[in-house]
Parts: structure tokens; C-alpha cells; sequence
């Protein structure tokens, strides 16, 4: 029998120590620099994420080796992950390349599509002990309307949906959605704790965006162990080079981007230091 992979074995302790993994996106070199500058500073483990539009801009084996060259750089233990993919010939490619696990996004499908396609990803990753990830229920994207309670996910679905496909982490429905929030979410936490009651795989909260130090401690609290963060990385990296750029000729790219890296790292290392219980 295999071993576990390393990642679920970390995320499995950090929910037993009632903290969680955070799950950041990276979208070019400052952004990856940003972030593993907060986890060695916080001295942390971190998951790297990149998107399928990620890798579309900056291609699988580049950003592989770009998250394994910094990682080692900043002397950081991190593990790369496929977020939001639903093409399957991407999600070989990152099992080739040797990412540490893969999303399948199959949730917009019905239950039993969604079982299947995930099965499959299953079978191909766990033959080179790579995680899996899945997500049931409705966790709206960007422009897609809230779930306004409907489309959630229910302990009986999450617990027939790991016996039917083996996922190693599970992404619910728990009231979040993707981007930011346009009204304060209504997460609904008594469902979290049913959930983490009958699943004894990692849970996953995506849309961590916009929330709460509060909420994500009640996240943590009821059994979450990895939270993506992604939306805010963006819009603070950005809006920070923005202001620098307002009045400023400066064109040396490496200057130009000093004060976004900055601003992100703060802002990864607040997360990191809520997702340990401070």
C-alpha cells in the first residue's frame, strides 16, 4: 500500500490541531514571491494554487518550476495545487508534471456526473499518490448569483459523495461564494460541524475572500483545514501598483513592483497567522 501523500498528512494534523492549511494563489513571480515571503516569515507550511487561466498565461512546466524554485529559495515548505479545473487533459498534464494534488470541478454536473468524473481523476492520481480535490454543491463563481440557501451542501451527500469516489479533500457549500462578496454572506457553521461529523477527509472552504478573521476562525472551528484565498491577493496587488505608479515615471520593472509584493506578503501573513489560531 502507499503512503499517504505528504499534503493530506499536513492538512490531516492541522485540522487535528484545530488550525488550517491557507491555500493562496499565485499569478506571476511577485505574487509567488509575496506569498512565501509571508510563510517564512510566519514560518509556515502554505499551498500554492494556481487557476487554469494561471496556467494558461504562464504554462504548466513554467509555473511548476517556478513554484518549486522559489519554495526552495525561501526555504518553505509548500505544495502545489491545481484549483478549478475542469478540463482533464490539463489535469493530466499537472499530474505529469508532479503537482502535490488536483481540483476537479465537476459541481455545476449533476451527483452522479460529478462521482463519475471525479472517480476518474481518482484512479489516474492515486497511482502516482496525488491528491484529489472535488467539490459538491453550489459555490457560486464569479458573476453567478449568491446560493440564497438553496444548492448547499448536506452530510448525507458529502459522505456518500467520499465512500463513491475516494476524493482526498472536499470542497462545500457552505454559503461562500467566489470574489467578493456584494451582501455579508450568511455562513451556515451548524451545517459545517454535520458535515465534518460524517467526512473524514480534509474540508475545504473556497471564497475566503472577503470574509472575516471571526468567520474564518468559525470556519477552522468547525472543521475546515484548507481555506482558498485568491480574489484579495489580486485586488491588493494590483491596486497597490496602481497608487505607486500614480504620478511616478519609474520603468524599472523591479522597483515598480517592490510595493505590491510588500503589501500581499502583509496581507498572506495576517492569513497565515489566522489559519494557526492567532
Amino acid at each position: 500500500m502507499k503512503s499517504m501523500n505528504k499534503l493530506i498528512e499536513s492538512l490531516n494534523r492541522h485540522r487535528k490541531n484545530g488550525q488550517a492549511l491557507l491555500a493562496a494563489n499565485f499569478y506571476n513571480a511577485e505574487t509567488l514571491q509575496a506569498i512565501l515571503f509571508a510563510a517564512k516569515q510566519e514560518r509556515s507550511e502554505i499551498i500554492l494554487q494556481t487557476s487554469p487561466a494561471t496556467l494558461n498565461y504562464l504554462g504548466v512546466k513554467l509555473a511548476t518550476a517556478m513554484a518549486r524554485a522559489a519554495a526552495d529559495e525561501y526555504g518553505v515548505t509548500a505544495w502545489l495545487h491545481l484549483d478549478h479545473a475542469t478540463d482533464t487533459d490539463l489535469i493530466h498534464h499537472c499530474i505529469e508534471t508532479g503537482y502535490d494534488s488536483v481540483m476537479i470541478d465537476a459541481s455545476e454536473f449533476e451527483f452522479t456526473e460529478n462521482v463519475q468524473r471525479a472517480k476518474e481523476i481518482v484512479k489516474i492520481a492515486h497511482e502516482k499518490n496525488i491528491a484529489v480535490e472535488a467539490e459538491i454543491g453550489y459555490i457560486p463563481k464569479l458573476g453567478q448569483a449568491g446560493a440564497n440557501g438553496t444548492g448547499l451542501t448536506t452530510p448525507e451527500e458529502a459522505q456518500s459523495f467520499i465512500e463513491r469516489t475516494n476524493v482526498d479533500l472536499l470542497a462545500i457549500a457552505i454559503g461562500t461564494a467566489h470574489g467578493f462578496y456584494k451582501e455579508k454572506p450568511a455562513l451556515d457553521f451548524e451545517r459545517l460541524e454535520a458535515i465534518s461529523k460524517v467526512v473524514d477527509r480534509p474540508l475545504v472552504l473556497h471564497g475566503g475572500s472577503g470574509l472575516s478573521k471571526d468567520e474564518w476562525r468559525m470556519a477552522i472551528r468547525g472543521g475546515i483545514a484548507k481555506i482558498n484565498f485568491a480574489t484579495e491577493i489580486k485586488d491588493t496587488f494590483i491596486n497597490t501598483i496602481k497608487k505607486s505608479l500614480n504620478g511616478n515615471d519609474e520603468i524599472d520593472l523591479r522597483k515598480v513592483f517592490l510595493p505590491g509584493i510588500r503589501t500581499t506578503a502583509r496581507l498572506v501573513a495576517e492569513k497565515i497567522r489566522v489559519c494557526s489560531g492567532n
